[in-house]
């Protein structure tokens, strides 16, 4: 009898803990729709494909994240704490969309897809103008490289964040922001392909990733070295530890700092394998010159 309540006793508070995280701070039924979509479409294409066991951990482990991040109880601490905020604007601006592209995904969801609708909804679809318009703009590398910046900078102003804390559909829609530039972003960089039809440049994609971790650790460390508190309204929401406000800012401010320039170091690396992977292969064009004529004599 007393192994057995024993037992109880530790499943218990355990099973709390566990529910506790799992039930969202702030349910979405279209980040779930969304979600459950995605999942199910890469579970058909990846049993239709075959696809490795490092492409599949990949794609599940950035789905994780993106879970973990919007739709458990780690949101609450998001609203809550500035360096718990800044942890999760990492994994969906950074490491959940790299991840995720990292894996190729576009051929095993493509396949996830009924025969029927690939033919009749899919390829129509992107053959139509306006997909091709909008794919031209959202793809087009100097404004996804822009937007990948801005949409970092433009959240870490005080003013800025204060209007997503006071608001839900801002605060939802800064998390939205965040992990759509992420995901166009690194397609264009971890493309496979050379260019043409890949849309930047093969040397570009390596070189990018510095260009764009620049004023991240500039922001960050304004943030990191600050003497006064940049984000008060954390203070208003009530926060979720009880520890130095400025510490925590600093703490923030060395997240923005560090760890998302390492992660855009990975991603730099990752394109400069496939860079390679395109130039062992002979992909990549390369414009061919006459040679210069003779001088007259």
């Amino acid at each position: 009898m007393g192994s057995i309540l024993a037992g109880w006793w530790l499943r218990g508070p355990v099973m709390a803990l566990l529910l506790k995280w799992i039930v969202p701070w702030e349910f979405s039924w279209v980040f779930l729709a969304s979600f459950l979509v995605a999942a199910v479409l890469y579970w058909r294409g990846s049993r239709a494909l075959g696809v490795s066991l490092g492409r599949r951990l990949s794609f599940w482990t950035g789905m994780a994240i993106i879970y973990l991040s919007l739709h458990t109880y780690l949101d609450y601490y998001a609203e809550h704490e500035f360096f718990m905020h800044r942890i999760q604007q990492v994994l969906l601006h950074h490491l959940a969309p790299l991840l995720v592209v990292a894996s190729y995904p576009g051929s095993v969801l493509r396949a996830g897809l009924p025969l029927k609708w690939r033919a009749r909804v899919l390829r129509p679809a992107q053959q139509s103008a306006p997909w091709r318009a909008l794919s031209a703009v959202l793809f087009n590398p100097a404004l996804a490289t822009f937007l990948f910046i801005a949409f970092i900078l433009v959240w870490l102003i005080p003013s800025m964040q204060t209007l997503a804390m006071l608001d839900w559909r801002i605060y939802r829609f800064m998390n939205w922001t965040m992990l759509g530039s992420g995901f166009i972003y690194w397609a264009l960089v971890l493309d496979h392909r050379p260019r043409p039809p890949g849309r930047m440049i093969p040397g570009l994609r390596v070189l990018s990733p510095a260009i764009t971790m620049s004023p991240q650790i500039l922001a960050g460390a304004i943030i990191t070295f600050s003497k006064s508190d940049l984000y008060p309204i954390f203070e208003i929401c009530g926060r979720a530890f009880t520890f130095n406000v400025l510490t925590g800012q600093m703490v923030g401010g060395v997240i923005t700092w560090v760890p998302a320039a390492m992660i855009e170091s990975v991603g730099a690396l990752l394109a400069l394998r496939q860079w390679l992977a395109l130039s062992r292969r002979g992909r990549i064009r390369r414009e061919h010159r006459a040679p210069p004529r003779p001088a007259r004599t």
